[in-house]
């Protein structure tokens, strides 16, 4: 039997054919792959291009060089929906003026819009994405990361509802007036503050998706116990595979979500992926910082910064895959069913972590293809990519009161 093996791989070879060739059933899953997923509404709840923007003006009507989002790879990537994240960097708290950047940045996404309107729309409701979604066309909603532009006034949310923004992050990297932060040690709050728990009562009344990414698994409970409707974790992976890491979330708290009737939205950054690659990053720093040391080079210097670029480039870190970024699905379909878990990739905001096979907007794809070879239905395939987040915003749009 061997020896017959042994001389049909050997015809095989002389017949020019390679092992590493891909096989007729491959090439047709990745079209497949493909075909589904340009035809069904992907919704990517995370994206953080206007603080990109911000900080390096670029034309993404158009390809660019830098960054993991623009107009041509995402019609690549059959994206229809990309939730931009109006990130407000946690020290606007202390400095002031988180309410003048976040409209700022809400002004920068319209002006886009404006600016190529047969390539970008800016949409503000479920009627919104079926009336003006096409193949050539992406739709940009948007989603405020941080509270803290709320600046202790409710009628802020009014605000930003009519502004077109259709979900608040509660907090960011530090506590806030509005609840404690999965990154922050200090528990101001234990939990949301008194403030917070008058902020989720409202945006319900508003119809504003509360977003519970971020939050202390303290102020996660406090959530479940003031909503009225279902809530999602726009860009958030499970805690099983990164034990300790809180901003990701729990079995417990997953299959709490799941009852809520929300919808957990897996982030692609390697490191909510894998303890392992947290655990090489915390490596490299270490090496980095006695590298600087050894050398005299102060932390924070040009210097530095340029020995940084030089150790990153001799030294990468070994990423995830996108079979990991399924394992998440898996897990969370496996924990409480496939109408409780989408993407949230956090494109342009994990920076140089995102996973072999998933690197931008043009390879959703890539992941469609794993989770059909998983043996997904294109059902279920569809629920992951868009259609369990649309029924959340459904459901918060119509338990709306104003």
């Amino acid at each position: 039997m061997r020896l017959a093996l042994s001389l049909a791989v050997l015809a095989l070879s002389l017949a020019g054919c390679s092992s590493t060739a891909p096989t007729s059933s491959a090439v047709d899953l990745a079209a497949r792959a493909d075909a589904l997923t340009h035809d069904a509404l992907v919704v990517d709840t995370h994206i953080d291009v206007p603080y990109r923007l911000r900080e390096s003006p670029a034309d993404i009507g158009a390809a660019t060089e830098s960054g993991d989002f623009d107009y041509p790879r995402a019609v690549a990537g059959g994206l229809d929906v990309a939730f931009m994240s109006i990130y407000i960097p946690a020290e606007y708290q202390e400095t002031g003026g988180a309410r003048a950047l976040a409209d700022s940045l809400i002004d920068m996404v319209e002006e886009i819009a404006a600016g190529a309107p047969d390539r970008f729309a800016v949409v503000r409701s479920v009627d919104d994405v079926d009336r003006l979604r096409s193949p050539r066309r992406v739709l940009l909603a948007l989603g405020m990361e941080n509270g803290a532009p709320v600046e202790g006034d409710l009628a802020s949310l009014r605000h930003f509802r009519d502004r077109g923004v259709r979900y608040v992050t509660l907090t960011h990297s530090r506590d806030n007036e509005i609840s404690d932060s999965s990154y922050d040690d200090a528990g101001t709050h234990g939990g949301l503050s008194d403030f917070g728990r008058q902020v989720v009562a409202e945006m319900n009344r508003l119809g504003i998706m509360v977003d519970v990414s971020h939050v202390s698994d303290a102020a996660f409970d406090d959530v479940m116990e003031v909503t009225t409707v279902p809530v999602i974790a726009s860009h958030s992976s499970a805690r099983a595979f990164t034990p300790g890491f809180e901003r990701n979330m729990s079995d417990a708290m997953i299959e709490r979500l799941a009852e809520n009737g929300g919808v957990i939205q897996i982030n692609f950054g390697s490191t909510f992926l894998l303890k392992r690659v947290q655990d090489d990053r915390d490596a490299l720093r270490a090496r980095l910082a006695a590298d600087l040391d050894a050398r005299g080079i102060d932390a924070g210097s040009p210097e530095a910064a340029a020995y940084e670029t030089t150790f990153y480039a001799e030294n990468p870190l070994r990423l995830a895959e996108t079979t990991d970024v399924a394992d998440h699905i898996d897990h969370v379909v496996e924990l409480v069913g496939v109408d409780h878990v989408g993407i949230g990739s956090d494109y342009d905001g994990v920076g140089p972590t995102l996973p072999v096979g998933l690197e931008d907007v043009s390879t959703y794809p890539n992941l469609v293809e794993e989770l059909l070879r998983r043996g997904y239905s294109d059902d279920d395939v569809r629920k992951i990519l868009g259609g369990n987040v649309m029924r959340v915003w459904r459901a918060v749009e119509a338990a709306a009161t104003e």
